[in-house]
């Protein structure tokens, strides 16, 4: 039987992955076994810049955070080593990120599964969610969208007053 204060220490541990699951947009479980120093540096740091939390958990505190959140399908894979990749921003990020290192290191790095908005998501959704573009370049596409018809008006505009003898130029001045 653990003593009081270590009981406490992994109730804590326990109460704050869970509010880390509860709060979190999406989050990818990770086998990182056999990655190295380099490559895990490497992958902290562009999770980082992408705005997503990466740490190494504990399968059994684990397990009762994910049972707290109504997460229990994840159970079956919390086995051997496992990291966590949450994120409160851009949902697609740790999908993104993972994926092209699981991609890239192969069998010494798996995703053993991932959820969003609270739902597990299965090895194919998962895989759609990485293909995905990010979120800037979502809104760039959108704003791109909008900007497309006012754009198009402008030379129109400016094709039928160069029809007509004028430029573009010598119309400024009379409109002031």
């Amino acid at each position: 039987m653990p003593n009081a204060k270590v009981l406490s220490e992994k109730q804590a541990i326990v109460a704050e992955l869970a509010d880390r699951l509860k709060n979190a947009a999406s989050g990818i479980f990770v086998d990182y076994k056999g990655i190295t120093v380099l490559q895990d540096t490497q992958l902290r740091n562009e999770l980082r810049q992408n705005g997503v939390e990466y740490s190494v958990i504990k399968n059994t505190l684990c397990r009762r955070a994910i049972d707290e959140v109504g997460l229990s399908e994840i159970d079956a894979v919390l086995n051997g080593t496992t990291s966590l990749a949450t994120t409160t921003e851009d949902p697609i990020a740790p999908f993104r990120v993972i994926g092209d290192y699981s991609k890239k290191l192969g069998d010494v790095f798996t995703v053993k599964a991932g959820f969003m908005d609270g739902k597990v998501l299965s090895q194919q959704e998962m895989a759609d969610i990485a293909m995905l573009p990010s979120k800037e370049a979502l809104y760039s596409k959108v704003l791109g969208t909008m900007l497309a018809p006012i754009t198009s008006l402008a030379v129109v505009l400016g094709q039928i007053v160069e029809q007509k003898g004028g430029s573009l130029e010598s119309a400024e001045p009379a409109a002031e």
